[in-house]
């Protein structure tokens, strides 16, 4: 007995890579801004600085920033997020983040990576769940130009 839908179906596991990495791409995204958000708020303000200087890319930092902390998707490719914070102006910020001999911590990153890290995963997980499910109910078409399920 011959089987039917072969084709349709590597079509779709073909198809499986790219919609699952830009879902956890935009999940990741969104996890980011959130993490960023809660540092700028969390961080002791002065001159704007350090502040200022808090963000996230694909991939690398900006120059002059010092990396303090970088996310990898296990599901989606090699999708590397980075967090930075400090630049060329605020050239302090582990300092801020870790303290000195003569000034006591003002955590404001790993604080905020801890607090969101879960929740940040969790959309991670449930958007490269989705983007499966999405593959999987979606509509084959086969050479005849028939719906295949």
């Amino acid at each position: 007995m011959p089987v039917s839908g072969i084709t349709q179906m590597k079509a779709k596991l073909s198809r499986m890579p790219a919609l699952v990495e830009r879902k956890a791409k935009a999940a990741m995204e969104k996890g980011a801004d959130e993490i960023v958000s809660m540092m700028k708020r969390l961080v002791p303000v002065e001159h704007g600085d350090l502040r200022d200087s808090i963000g996230w890319n694909w991939d690398t930092n900006p120059a002059g920033t010092k990396i303090l902390g970088t996310a990898r998707s296990r599901v989606g490719g090699d999708l590397r997020l980075v967090i930075y914070a400090g630049d060329d102006r605020a050239f302090y910020a582990r300092m801020q983040e870790f303290g000195t001999q003569n000034m006591p911590a003002s955590p404001y990153f790993f604080v905020s990576y801890r607090a969101l890290k879960n929740r940040v995963k969790r959309r991670v997980v449930v958007a490269s769940r989705a983007a499966l499910k999405e593959l999987a109910s979606s509509q084959s078409v086969a050479t005849n130009g028939q719906p295949v399920e």
